[in-house]
């Protein structure tokens, strides 16, 4: 398999076998397994045909004549309808793969080359600055099949036959593993764990968990210290996922792979906090007294706390420490099958070698699980073959029907799942991607459990778990459900990792294996290559038992690891669909206010651009998707470290923004709010160069991007483009990155400075818990101070000072106050707006903020102080003496004395921060995080 480089001349005549590939005996359409150029001929059969359009490797070609109205088969089942008579040789192609292509090549005629020497990339990121190639795809004008009907499964139980499971092995086989106390099982790790109980505490656990790299080091027996983080739980209200998010944090604490757990929460938190998980715990029959742990509040500053979080750690390493690996029956082993970034052979190599060894794995007593509701509807019939009961297969069928009721409410249907980079590589629609996913279930295993996300397995046997096709939120509950071992499959190269489970990586194809060798563990490849499956799944199989025992799979020696919990859902039926769906956007006017400016001896010390004074200038890697995420941030940290002698006097830092979107979540306005809030950030005026980091198989990919670059205004040849899959992995992408922002620093010129005062501005303005009525009347006098003198202030609608009447009657007077700002959309005009902001969530609004343009924020706080944002400087004051006394060093100004100096105190600290002069404690300390809203709509799919 070439991978996508190989590729036919027009006119060549191949046979089929060289060129093709049938799934199933009896389909009508083939897989090509490498580009075909219009007018290659193929035999097949004692017959010849011709391709009379271009076929991408994964794209299919008929092999049969199929009539108008005639179904299309791939694996024996129906994924699309002729609209008209197809002929063999004909391009298997519907509305929206033409529609994907065009977008990536038609539209882009001349395109930048990438690292295929054919210019047969499939996605932008392989770019070279300067190189220009025409990639020469000739396409039909139009499809020539619709998607089949993705009609309900209709279970026959007047004729159901319980279906047998495969016999046990005589002789189980055994691995090493840490064993647990009753209820547990066996650990095939034996990690430290910090788990942050709601998103309020991703900026604690992370810098806890920065701060003792290397601790476990000391500790034989010990696999590590790592921290979860997620993205749920951080609104005031109760979540919608409430008792989901309980379930999932309650297995994580109980997993076999953990040898001790802290759960963390801020101790001032509501619905999602310690005391909650500890009662659902309880309550529910988690053996907690099995595993070494503690729930610990937040009570002081943030470095008070990190050191006593510190401590409790310690306190357990060598408790941890002193459990050594014992020979365990290979019952005990649990696997959670998943699949990401997959493409059309993911269905034929990589899907069926999981299945064959996770076939074993069950025929020894252990465990696997199958999830991703939504990538099995139109696979039911192939799922249900061979299943325990009639009332697992209504189980099956009542999830598939729930998850499509709930998706349903947000305006969208399982075809929204297929990502940009799976309908490029030939998975057309849900039905072909659910034919090839089911695969990872061998036919000759029986499905015995349908399981809720995150309910713990009783025992071995096959098990289908409740979960949306998002492959970390998925992987998430298989984890809580109990495995301690992720299968996972890709097509494109996915770079998925766990925290404390480890992760064995199979590619479909030899090529991809070739470029990615370094991030895969497995080829599956070998099997289109000729390699028999048998033989295959038994060295995959040892290899499973290996790492089992120890032996650390590509994902964890390269340290790359991600957690996302399946995302609250914010609509519970249909009610509101048409009025949230048709809601008009603001008009993006800034809005009128009082003309009574306060005298402000305001200036700072400005960064001269074209676009103005600025008050920065910094370097920004920005992930396209969640996946790529992590690698981002690990090369800001790596550029970082270099210090001045890299950066120059050219940019002040290098920053990165990970974050949980970009795949598995539907289309329409939650994909329209994330593009937009990237290229918010993408223009902001404190960001001097920027480059995109696509993972390769996102929906989101580097040429969508450079699509909305354009559409936009921005020249997408100011920016950087770079592929973690294109560019051949992890270390080949790092040092692709680096070359780039050496290459683009050296050729800027230093940085220039200029005095600027408040017309210069651009800020942030928020206010959390009560809100005093002088400290409003501070606000409100800053306020005026920077839009009256020319500059801007951006307000989330979600802000206290827009509940304070004192706060609105000083600086509007009475006028009406209305959102003039969609959440991330950058201001047009100078002057106040505000931000509309779908949750109260902090961080959520705060990444709006930061798109809108605004180059700092100011908020006032009541309570704990916020964390703060990875790239936008916060500046946090208060005038509340609870929040003075416990929180003193973590606030920059304390407004207490007189407050009649409240606003000059205010205006020296942002002038200082504005300066550079001054930087914030809690971005100085790294408790920073960055979350897009998925607004109201947004689902995970």
């Amino acid at each position: 398999m070439g991978g996508g480089i190989s590729m036919t001349g027009t006119g060549q005549t191949f046979g089929f076998d060289e060129v093709g590939r049938l799934p199933a005996p009896g389909d009508n359409v083939a897989i090509a397994t490498r580009r075909l150029e219009a007018g290659t001929r193929v035999e097949r059969g004692g017959s010849e045909f011709v391709i009379p359009h271009t076929v991408l490797e994964g794209h299919r070609f008929a092999v049969e004549e199929i009539p108008d109205g005639g179904e299309l088969l791939s694996w024996g089942l129906p994924f699309g309808r002729a609209l008209s008579g197809i002929s063999p040789g004909d391009y298997a192609c519907n509305e929206k793969i033409l529609r994907v292509l065009r977008e990536r090549f038609a539209a882009l005629p001349n395109r930048r080359e990438g690292e295929d020497p054919e210019g047969t990339s499939d996605q932008g990121g392989g770019r070279v600055p300067g190189g220009y190639k025409k990639n020469g795809l000739d396409l039909p004008d139009r499809p020539n099949f619709r998607d089949a009907e993705l009609e309900p499964y209709v279970l026959d139980e007047e004729n159901f036959r319980p279906g047998e499971q495969v016999p046990l092995h005589d002789e189980p086989r055994t691995f090493m593993g840490y064993r647990r106390g009753w209820g547990r099982g066996v650990g095939t790790r034996n990690y430290v764990v910090v788990l942050g109980v709601n998103s309020r505490l991703t900026g604690f656990v992370r810098a806890l968990e920065w701060e003792m790299n290397g601790v476990s080091d000391a500790y034989e027996n010990v696999s590590g210290i790592v921290c979860v983080a997620h993205t749920e739980g951080g609104e005031g209200r109760t979540p919608n996922n409430f008792d989901l998010l309980l379930r999932t944090l309650s297995g994580f604490m109980v997993n076999p792979n953990v040898g001790a757990v802290l759960a963390i929460d801020g101790g001032d938190e509501g619905a999602v906090a310690n005391a909650a998980l500890r009662r659902y715990a309880e309550e529910n029959g988690y053996p907690l007294d099995d595993v070494p742990h503690e729930f610990m509040s937040l009570e002081g500053s943030f470095r008070a706390d990190l050191e006593r979080a510190k401590s409790r750690v310690m306190n357990w390493m060598e408790q941890v420490n002193a459990l050594r690996r014992t020979e365990e029956p290979l019952s005990e082993l649990k696997v959670g099958l998943q699949c990401g970034g997959s493409d059309a052979f993911s269905g034929v190599s990589a899907n069926p070698l999981v299945g064959w060894v996770s076939r074993e794995v069950v025929r020894n007593g252990g465990a696997a699980n199958l999830a991703e509701t939504d990538e099995l509807i139109g696979a039911e019939r192939y799922v249900l073959k061979n299943v325990k009961d009639a009332g697992t297969a209504k189980s099956f069928l009542g999830a598939v029907e729930r998850f499509k009721e709930r998706v349903g409410w947000h305006g969208h249907t399982a075809e929204d799942n297929p990502s940009g980079g799976n309908n490029f590589r030939g998975l057309y629609n849900i039905s072909i991607k659910s034919i090839g996913a089911a695969r990872k279930k061998d036919p000759d295993v029986r499905l015995d459990h349908v399981i809720e996300y995150a309910e713990r397995m009783d025992g071995g046997g096959f098990y289908f778990m409740d979960s949306p096709g998002n492959d970390l939120e998925s992987v998430a509950g298989q984890v809580a459900s109990g495995a301690n071992m992720i299968f996972f499959t890709t097509g494109n190269g996915s770079i998925t990792n766990f925290p404390f489970v480890p992760t064995i990586k199979v590619v479909t194809t030899t090529g991809r294996y070739q470029l990615l060798s370094k991030d895969m563990d497995v080829n599956a490849g070998a099997y289109l290559d000729g390699t028999p499956m048998d033989g295959l799944g038994r060295e995959m199989f040892e290899r499973t038992i290996e790492a089992a025992c120890g032996e650390k799979t590509v994902g964890e020696r390269a340290g790359h690891a991600q957690v996302s919990i399946w995302r609250d859902w914010k609509q519970t039926g249909p009610e509101h669909l048409e009025e949230l769906e048709n809601a008009p956007e603001p008009d993006g006017e800034p809005l009128p206010v009082r003309n009574n400016v306060p005298d402000a001896d305001f200036s700072f010390e400005a960064i001269a651009t074209d676009r103005g004074p600025a008050t920065d200038q910094v370097a920004l890697v920005m992930p396209t998707s969640l996946c790529s995420g992590q690698i981002a941030r690990r090369i800001a940290n790596r550029l970082n470290g270099r210090g001045a002698g890299f950066a120059g006097d050219k940019v002040t830092r290098f920053v990165a923004l990970p974050h949980t979107e970009g795949c598995g979540v539907s289309a329409g306005s939650a994909e329209a709010i994330y593009s937009r809030t990237v290229l918010g950030y993408l223009a902001n005026p404190t960001v001097r160069l920027a480059l995109l980091l696509e993972h390769g198989c996102e929906k989101t990919h580097n040429d969508y991007f450079e699509n909305r670059l354009a559409e936009r205004g921005l020249d997408p040849d100011r920016f950087g483009w770079a592929s973690v899959q294109l560019d051949g992995g992890i270390e080949s992408v790092v040092e692709k990155v680096e070359s780039w922002f050496a290459e683009n620093l050296k050729a800027s010129g230093a940085i220039e400075y200029e005095t600027a005062g408040p017309g210069a501005l651009r800020l942030g303005l928020y206010a959390a818990g009560p809100l005093p009525d002088e400290a409003a009347r501070s606000l409100a006098e800053t306020t005026l101070a920077v839009v009256g003198a020319g500059g801007t202030v951006v307000v989330p609608q979600t802000a206290a000072v827009l509940g304070s009447e004192v706060y609105l009657d000083a600086v509007f007077g009475g006028r009406t106050v209305k959102n003039t700002l969609a959440y991330g959309q950058a201001f047009r005009e100078p002057g106040f707006h505000v931000m509309e902001a779908p949750t109260d969530h902090w961080i959520e609004t705060a990444t709006g903020l930061g798109a809108t343009g605004v180059e700092l924020m100011l908020a006032h706080v009541a309570g704990r102080p916020l964390q703060a944002h990875r790239m936008i400087p916060l500046v946090q004051v208060s005038s509340d003496p609870e929040t003075i006394r416990n929180h003193a060093d973590d606030l920059d100004t304390l407004l207490d004395g007189d407050p009649d100096a409240w606003t000059e105190k205010t205006l020296r600290t942002v002038s200082e921060v504005a300066s550079r002069e001054y930087t914030p404690k809690l971005l100085a300390a790294n408790n920073t995080d960055f979350q897009f809203t998925r607004g109201l709509l947004g689902v995970s799919m």
